[in-house]
């Protein structure tokens, strides 16, 4: 794929095209890039595709989640209020959101939340893996599977 950026400098710029041939990109950089992602014969749109797909999996699962675990499915897609909610799911001080805001320490505590979730499923230290390392495909099993209730937090 042949890649040229050009600044908008107030003339428009010309660029040649293997196979459209001259164009005039004139508009700003991001009209461009916009433009020569466009021009990729859709190569790019699979893997936006396969990520939207897997966004729309991930707030499916955490909206079933939540109403499992008897809180409104809406508070899952609200930012910081949806730790909040997670907190109180596995039965843990609200203070701990603090925690979530400081450096390398919110790293930690998501690992601890995802083991506390696991417990208050029912799961343990493995099902706790398998949501850090592959969530879209335990948070779904987690969230979808008929054998999996939620037992309150840990």
């Amino acid at each position: 794929m042949h890649v040229t950026v050009f600044l908008n400098v107030g003339l428009p710029a010309v660029r040649q095209h293997p196979r459209i041939g001259n164009r005039n990109t004139e508009g700003g950089m991001m009209f461009n890039m916009i433009r020569i992602l466009g021009e990729a014969d859709g190569i790019g749109a699979i893997p936006l595709l396969i990520v939207l797909a897997i966004l729309i999996l991930m707030i499916a699962s955490m909206w079933k989640l939540f109403t499992k675990a008897g809180k409104p499915g809406w508070a899952s897609i609200i930012p910081i209020y949806n730790v909040i909610v997670m907190l109180q799911i596995v039965d843990r001080p609200l203070w701990l959101i603090i925690l979530f805001f400081i450096p390398f320490v919110n790293s930690i505590m998501g690992i601890l939340l995802c083991y506390w979730l696991a417990v208050a499923f029912g799961k343990g230290i493995g099902y706790t893996v398998g949501l850090i390392f592959l969530p879209f495909i335990f948070y779904p099993l987690l969230a979808f599977s008929k054998n999996t209730e939620y037992t309150g937090g840990a």
